[in-house]
C-alpha cells in the first residue's frame, strides 16, 4: 500500500483530514476481508449440496441436455420385463423426501415434460427433496395394465403402479436415499389422473399428491370415448379397453380417483383446472385447431377436477384449489400451478425449500408449437 504524500502548502488541517481518509480505507480493506472470510464460510454448504447431488446413482448418466443436477437413470423393471429410464433431480441437502412428477398423455422416450416443456424440475432445484420423473408410457395412464399395449410408445406389458409404487422406491432408497414413506407425487392431464389414483391406493407412500389438468372422474359419461379417441391420436393402437377392461369392469372404478374419495381422507390435495378460455399467449390465430382441442381438454378435466372436489372435502381432504379464470391444456398454465402446489408439496415432505425461481426459468417462456389432441404445444425434438 502507498504512503499518503503530503504536499508542500498543505494545512495541518488538510493533512489530518488525509490521515483520517487513510484510516478509513484501510478500516474498510479490513471490513471488506472479515466479511469475506465470513462469507465463504456462509457459502461453503453450497460447495458441500452441490457433491451431493452431483453424486450419480447406480446405472445413471448426467443429462448433458439439462442443468439443475438431472441424471438419466436406467432402472429395471421385473415387472415390464425392461429397463425404464427414470429421470432424478437429487435432494439438496442429502434429505430422505421424493416428488414423482408425471407426465402427460404425449410422454416422450427421450425425456420427461416437466424438463424441457414444463420446466417444473427448476422450481425444486436447491430444495431438500428428490425429483423422480419417470419417462415414457405415452397413452398408458401410469397404471397396470390387463392386455399388452397396442400402441406405438412405451412397455409394451405396462405395469406402471408396480413400477412406481414397489420397484423404483427400492433403488430410490438404495441410490438416493428417499424414504419409502415419505413422497409427494403430482402430474399434468394424464399424469394428473394417475397421481391422485396412485395416492389413493398407497397412502404409505404418498404423503401429498397434486393433479393439474387432470381427469378425476373416468367413469362420467362420455369420458371413456373420450380417453379412447385422445389415447388413439397421441398413440394409434392404444385401447382404452386394454388398459381397464369394459365400462363395466371394476378396475374403470379402482381407478377413477372420484369413487376412492374416501382413501383421501386428511391428505393435503393441490387441485388446479382452468376454463379453457384461451389467452392471447395461446395464439388462436396461428393455431386454432390445436386451441380448439385444447379448450375442449381443459373443460373437460375442470368438470371432472371440480366435481372430485366436492367429494374429497366431504371425505375430509385437505384440499387447495386453483380454478383460473382463463387457460387452455398447455405446458405454461401447467408450470405456474406447480409453481403455486410447491409450498403445500414441501409443507407435507418436511423438505425445507429455498425461495422459488421468479416467474418461468429462462427459455420456459418460448412454448410454441402446435397442439394435438390430449396433449398441447409440443415442442420440436
Amino acid at each position: 500500500m502507498k504512503a499518503a504524500r503530503f504536499h508542500r502548502g498543505q494545512t495541518k488541517a488538510s493533512r489530518a483530514h488525509a490521515g483520517s481518509s487513510l484510516r478509513r480505507r484501510i478500516g474498510a480493506a479490513v471490513l471488506a476481508v472479515a466479511t469475506a472470510m465470513g462469507l465463504a464460510s456462509a457459502v461453503a454448504p453450497a460447495a458441500s449440496a452441490d457433491d451431493v447431488r452431483a453424486k450419480l446413482g447406480e446405472g445413471c448418466a448426467v443429462a448433458s441436455d439439462y442443468p439443475f443436477w438431472v441424471q438419466n437413470c436406467m432402472v429395471h423393471s421385473d415387472a415390464m420385463n425392461q429397463d425404464i429410464k427414470v429421470q432424478v433431480k437429487p435432494a439438496a441437502r442429502g434429505g430422505n423426501a421424493g416428488l414423482y412428477l408425471l407426465d402427460g398423455l404425449r410422454a416422450r422416450d427421450d425425456w420427461n415434460g416437466w424438463t424441457h416443456q414444463g420446466h417444473g424440475v427448476d422450481l425444486f432445484a436447491d430444495d431438500d427433496v428428490t425429483v423422480v420423473m419417470p419417462v415414457g408410457g405415452a397413452s398408458q395412464f401410469y397404471t397396470d395394465w390387463q392386455q399388452p399395449f397396442g400402441g406405438p410408445n412405451g412397455p409394451k406389458n405396462p405395469k406402471w403402479e408396480t413400477f412406481l409404487t414397489q420397484e423404483l422406491p427400492q433403488y430410490l432408497e438404495r441410490n438416493f436415499h428417499v424414504a419409502k414413506n415419505n413422497n409427494a407425487v403430482a402430474g399434468i392431464s394424464m399424469g394428473g389422473t394417475a397421481a391422485m389414483n396412485l395416492a389413493a391406493w398407497h397412502r404409505d407412500q404418498f404423503k401429498q399428491a397434486t393433479s393439474i389438468s387432470g381427469y378425476l372422474n373416468p367413469t362420467w359419461p362420455g369420458l371413456y370415448t373420450g380417453l379412447q379417441i385422445a389415447m388413439n391420436d397421441a398413440s394409434p393402437g392404444a385401447r382404452v379397453w386394454d388398459m381397464w377392461g369394459s365400462p363395466v369392469d371394476p378396475a374403470r372404478f379402482r381407478n377413477d380417483p372420484l369413487w376412492q374419495a374416501p382413501r383421501f381422507a386428511g391428505m393435503p390435495l393441490y387441485l388446479s383446472a382452468a376454463t379453457g378460455i384461451p389467452t392471447v399467449q395461446d395464439d388462436f390465430i396461428k393455431n386454432p385447431l390445436g386451441v380448439t382441442v385444447g379448450v375442449n381438454l381443459e373443460w373437460m378435466s375442470h368438470n371432472s377436477t371440480t366435481r372430485f372436489e366436492v367429494a374429497s372435502r366431504l371425505a375430509g381432504a385437505n384440499v387447495t384449489t386453483s380454478y383460473p379464470l382463463t387457460g387452455v391444456h398447455n405446458w405454461p398454465y401447467w408450470h405456474t400451478e406447480l409453481e403455486r402446489a410447491r409450498p403445500q408439496i414441501l409443507s407435507a415432505l418436511g423438505a425445507g425449500g429455498a425461495p422459488a425461481p421468479f416467474g418461468c426459468p429462462t427459455g420456459c417462456l418460448g412454448f410454441s408449437g402446435p397442439v394435438s389432441i390430449g396433449e398441447a404445444f409440443s415442442p420440436p425434438r
